[in-house]
């Protein structure tokens, strides 16, 4: 019987941290497809587009969002403003031949709408989570609370993608105090190409601990 592909959920401990990038590196590595499924703000390059750029991909490569909002704002008050709201229940899955990865907006906490979170989104879909977290200063903090959120919510936590430069206390910090696994550090790149963007994922993490089963376990 043939393996169902992997579906990867791309998340941060806040936003403009890397993890569209980190998300563009990881389609590539994974030779994968790429899913945002709500972009807020399409008055400049969007996060598909970005991806797209980053990672060489086809355009069947890239499925189209459900939900586009012309405001960069929080999707719930984008989505006022454009006088629509977004459907979380309606928010599901799609099937695919190749491993997905999926793009949430900023960190857990970012409301889809005025009743739901992204991370009740991600816990009704139960795929394993990506963290992605800076290196920087406050990272500690935000990281161990976003990782007691996602096992509060009983949500497959994968491990921690750290993005930025090398701070190895905190890195260890993280990975003890949070009991999770540390997947690779993404560096900071200048500039970022795709070359560069692919190179950099290939020396730093390891495809397999994203596609095998084994780590797709919830952490409690």
């Amino acid at each position: 019987m043939a393996q169902t592909p992997a579906k990867i959920v791309v998340t941060g401990t806040d936003t403009g941290i890397g993890k569209t990038a980190f998300a563009a590196g990881l389609t590539a590595l994974l030779d994968g497809i790429y899913w945002k499924p709500v972009q807020s703000g399409i008055e400049e390059e969007t996060d598909s587009e970005i991806v797209t750029r980053l990672a060489t991909l086809s355009p069947e490569r890239v499925l189209p969002e459900t939900w586009r909002l012309k405001e960069l704002l929080s999707p719930h008050r984008a989505a006022e403003l454009d006088g629509v709201e977004i459907d979380a229940e309606a928010l599901a899955l799609p099937a695919t031949e190749r491993p997905l990865v999926i793009e949430g907006a900023g960190g857990l906490m970012v409301p889809v709408n005025r009743r739901a979170l992204y991370i009740d989104v991600f816990a009704r879909w139960a795929a394993p989570v990506v963290l992605c977290a800076r290196t920087g200063l406050g990272t500690i903090n935000h990281t161990l609370l976003s990782i007691e959120a996602l096992r509060s919510r009983s949500v497959p936590l994968l491990g921690v993608a750290f993005i930025g430069d090398e701070m190895a206390d905190t890195q260890r910090t993280i990975a003890e105090m949070g009991n999770v696994r540390v997947l690779g550090r993404l560096p900071r790149l200048d500039p970022l190409t795709p070359q560069a963007l692919a190179e950099a994922m290939r020396a730093n993490f390891n495809a397999a601990d994203f596609l095998e089963a084994q780590f797709f376990e919830t952490k409690t």
